[in-house]
């Protein structure tokens, strides 16, 4: 609320509360309103009122025009308007590109998502998610200046004003090549977060966290990431830095921020090669890949293959490593594992459990697989750009029009 208000100006109280009671209510009357943000009734129609002229609430046909009135004075009717603008999430990964055009309030008006070429130069991938964007826009038929905020996920440590600090071999440089800047003039309000932040956002507003206060997501497919939320609030550090991966490169028994996809490469290839899996079983012979799939070797796993479940087992023992440093370090209820692995990792998970009350001393977290899929990062983003567009945008486009109109 308090937020909501300070976009309005002084003195406009009332039209914030008015206005945040709208973002959830749907359909509403005079005395809905008054009921739940206890303005009196002259105040809550003058507020309502106010909005009205101002084009962001709609005043709908009332009971008797509708059709329901029977007896006494119809109420009015009211709901936020549906062409306020858009908000853009944007899941900006290392190899890939997923750009989401949606309302400010539930309904997505279009979803892209591509691959990316890691090796781009910072320009060039710049470029290719501003292109990416504007295609996006031009597909939902919407101009840029109907943008009300941005929310950009970036495989990155990012600070409060959008910046990556140097990484030794520029790869943060690159995943966020100067976003912050590039985009400054698309919307109100522009956000660039790091992506493991994103997926915890997302899950606690739809997935394995939703009502839980004290929790880790933890992106695992490519690399490690975890966003971390502590007593509910998600922690980012001075500069975006908290749950970086980076730490497990040190962790004996981890030795690595690669993710779930490479360590159940390493560990076929390493059974293969010390003869504990057969290297003529099916699961053996993928040994032999440039890339192995982990969907094949988790799907196996799941049908009882004994060598599938070696290697998942071990795997397994890695993950309870590293969900025992994140259980010591920030004490979760819940740690759940995210991104496009997450649909089929329950072999690797089962693994994991048994071996974990034995990483920690504080009791064991729960480990579960998201069910948001490799979306979890797109669907933070907007979540991110939606609540931007409440808090900010919103009453600014309010204002700006309260003030014309004056």
């Amino acid at each position: 609320m308090t937020e909501v208000s300070a976009g309005l100006g002084t003195g406009r109280a009332s039209v914030g509360a008015i206005l945040d009671f709208a973002w959830t209510a749907g359909e509403f009357t005079a005395s809905e309103a008054m009921a739940t943000t206890t303005l009196t009734r002259s105040t809550a129609i003058d507020a309502i009122d106010t909005l009205v002229d101002a084009a962001v609430l709609r005043e709908l046909p009332n009971a008797r025009v509708a059709g329901s009135y029977r007896a006494g004075r119809p109420a009015r009717r009211f709901v936020l308007a549906s062409d306020l603008g858009v908000v853009i999430g944007v899941d900006a990964g290392d190899t890939h590109l997923a750009v989401t055009i949606s309302d400010p309030l539930d309904r997505t008006l279009v979803h892209h998502r591509t691959d990316l070429d890691p090796t781009q130069s910072a320009a060039a991938r710049r470029a290719t998610i501003l292109d990416q964007m504007a295609h996006a826009l031009a597909e939902a038929e919407v101009p840029r200046e109907a943008v009300l905020a941005i929310c950009v996920g970036v495989a990155a440590p990012v600070n409060r004003v959008g910046v990556s600090p140097p990484h030794p071999e520029g790869f943060w440089e690159r995943t966020n090549p100067g976003l912050a800047d590039a985009l400054d003039e698309w919307a109100p309000v522009v956000e660039i977060k790091n992506d493991a932040q994103l997926a915890a956002i997302a899950e606690g507003s739809a997935g394995a966290a939703v009502g839980c206060r004290d929790y880790v997501a933890l992106l695992a497919s490519e690399r490690f990431g975890g966003g971390v939320v502590v007593d509910g609030h998600v922690l980012h550090g001075a500069h975006g830095g908290v749950g970086e991966g980076v730490v497990f490169d040190h962790i004996i028994g981890v030795g690595s921020a690669f993710g779930l996809r490479y360590a159940l490469q390493d560990e076929v290839r390493a059974g293969v090669e010390s003869g504990d899996i057969d290297a003529d079983s099916a699961v053996g012979r993928l040994a032999g890949e440039d890339r192995i799939d982990p969907r094949i070797v988790l799907t196996a796993a799941s049908a009882g293959d004994g060598d599938a479940l070696l290697a998942t087992s071990r795997v397994g023992a890695t993950l309870a490593r590293v969900v025992g440093v994140l259980g010591s370090m920030y004490d979760p209820a819940r740690v759940i594992i995210c991104g496009g692995v997450a649909g089929s990792i329950e072999p690797v998970l089962a693994a994991a459990r048994e071996v974990l009350p034995t990483q920690l001393h504080l009791p064991a977290p729960e480990i579960l697989a998201s069910t948001l899929g490799a979306e979890v990062v797109s669907i933070g983003a907007v979540a991110t750009a939606r609540m931007a567009a409440r808090e900010v945008a919103v009453p600014l486009l309010a204002e700006r029009r309260l003030s014309a109109a004056s």
